[in-house]
């Protein structure tokens, strides 16, 4: 294979913005989705373009990193660093790492504080000595998880959920639950449905499980049961996901009727339901979960790490009499079983009332964060609930996701493209979401500061040289 030696572009060093790394890797970020840089095209040494850009061999090295993690780069030792054939998979809303010099509020976390921190050394601590023999022995899910199903159960009641213990199963967090649940509610080749804005892992997890994705439309109550009911007369629907509880891109917070509506719908062409509930009982005032309108065919899943600690990696996996077998069974191939030892810290808290209090906590965080963005943004349109983890920003017709998103980065704030999170190919307004929790109040603030002065000033793109 030939490759085509970069010549005609170059950075300019003009240009560039601290972090000086990251502006370079915008710039080249540009030159390749506008089809400056072709696929094949090899970058210059480093030591060359830094004696050109007047910049540190380290600096373009990270540049070059950067594009390599954004999988637009790859490097081939020995022979140089090559402008990608093809993105073999999409980017992440969110930075796969912190970095120092940034605001990160990209990422969708919970507020943590060092009581957090001191909280799980106390139960790690508590497990040390009361770890049970089946958690540390046995291979065997019912062997270990008998006692944490029924308390499993209790947690789900506070969620609005009656269930059987018999009909849970404990995951690994609300992305195996996910996996799971799709799986065992549509085979191979059928189509799933979901929300035009929906959940970032879903377009490519429907893919890798060979399924069949189709967004639909949504309205300021969240998936609208017109377009659901129309798929399902179109097409062999199996399913539908939706996130109806705050914890969807746009922070839509669905009312009783939409719910009931939905379930009817679903009844109605005899399809899944898999609702993604992953702040419980965070959210108050909210109307009971959909599992608690369709029983008998919702597949519900929640879990404890964006509402309680982050390392608390366990989830809920609620399913009917239908499923419960092939839940069970799917979840053994794929995951085995939940650890163990996580699941008794977390059955631990149900029980003796620490992850209510958990709960409790981060809803008056994120209420102050939220108080936060109101007067930040005080002048600006977006979307959110008092409880919810971020905002949803709609960016006005002058803006670009993209241009947004660099300029932001470039003044050392990280937010998520709303791209990220689309799931058609409907007209679409540029968008981006922002987290509150994943930072102090003091960098939240600055970083939000930071935002509000982008919208308000005229737009300005990202120079390049031609």
């Amino acid at each position: 294979m030939s490759y085509e030696i970069m010549t005609i572009w170059r950075p300019d060093p003009a240009s560039l913005r601290r972090p000086a790394y990251l502006s370079l890797a915008e710039q080249f970020a540009r030159a390749i989705h506008d089809g400056r840089l072709p696929a094949g095209t090899r970058l210059p040494p480093h030591r060359k373009l830094a004696d050109e850009l007047k910049l540190s061999v380290q600096t373009v090295s990270r540049g070059y990193e950067e594009l390599i993690r954004r999988g637009l780069v790859s490097g081939e030792i020995g022979r140089g660093s090559f402008v990608q054939t093809h993105r073999s998979e999409p980017d992440p809303p969110y930075l796969p790492e912190r970095l120092g010099e940034i605001i990160d509020l990209s990422i969708l976390k919970p507020v943590c504080e060092p009581m957090h921190l001191e909280r799980l050394k106390q139960a790690l601590a508590w497990l040390a000595v009361e770890l049970p023999p089946s958690s540390a022995l046995s291979f065997r899910p019912n062997v270990v998880f008998p006692r944490h199903r029924t308390i499993a159960a209790d947690w789900l009641r506070l969620c609005g959920v009656t269930v059987s213990p018999l009909n849970i199963s404990l995951t690994n967090g609300a992305t195996a639950a996910m996996t799971v649940a799709l799986m065992s509610a549509a085979p191979p080749g059928s189509t799933v449905v979901t929300e035009a804005i929906g959940h970032h892992t879903l377009v490519p997890l429907a893919t890798y499980l060979g399924l069949n994705l189709k967004g639909l439309p949504i309205d300021e109550d969240g998936l609208v049961p017109q377009a659901l009911d129309e798929a399902c007369r179109e097409a062999d629907i199996r399913a539908v996901f939706v996130q109806p509880s705050v914890i969807n891109p746009t922070a839509t917070l669905m009312s009783e009727r939409r719910r009931d509506e939905l379930a009817a719908v679903a009844r109605k062409h005899d399809i899944a339901v898999i609702e993604n509930d992953v702040l419980g009982p965070l959210v108050e005032g909210r109307a009971p979960p959909l599992a608690a309108f369709a029983p008998e065919r919702t597949l519900y899943v929640t879990s404890f790490s964006k509402i309680t600690v982050p390392g608390l990696r366990i989830g809920y996996l609620a399913a009917p009499d239908r499923y419960a077998a092939g839940v069970a069974n799917r979840h053994l191939v794929s995951n085995w079983m939940a650890t163990p030892m996580v699941a008794e810290i977390a059955s631990k808290w149900v029980s003796d009332g620490t992850a209510m209090e958990l709960v409790r906590w981060q809803r008056e965080a994120l209420r102050r964060r939220q108080a936060i963005a109101a007067e930040m943004l005080a002048n600006v349109s977006y979307r959110s609930n008092r409880d919810a983890l971020h905002v949803w920003l709609p960016l006005p017709d002058a803006r670009t996701e993209e241009g947004f998103v660099s300029q932001a980065r470039l003044q050392g704030v990280a937010i998520a493209p709303g791209m990220s999170f689309r799931t058609c190919d409907a007209p679409w307004q540029p968008a981006v979401r922002i987290s509150l929790g994943s930072t102090t109040e003091a960098e939240l603030r600055t970083g939000l500061g930071v935002i509000a002065r982008l919208l308000l000033a005229d737009p300005e793109p990202v120079l390049l040289a031609i």
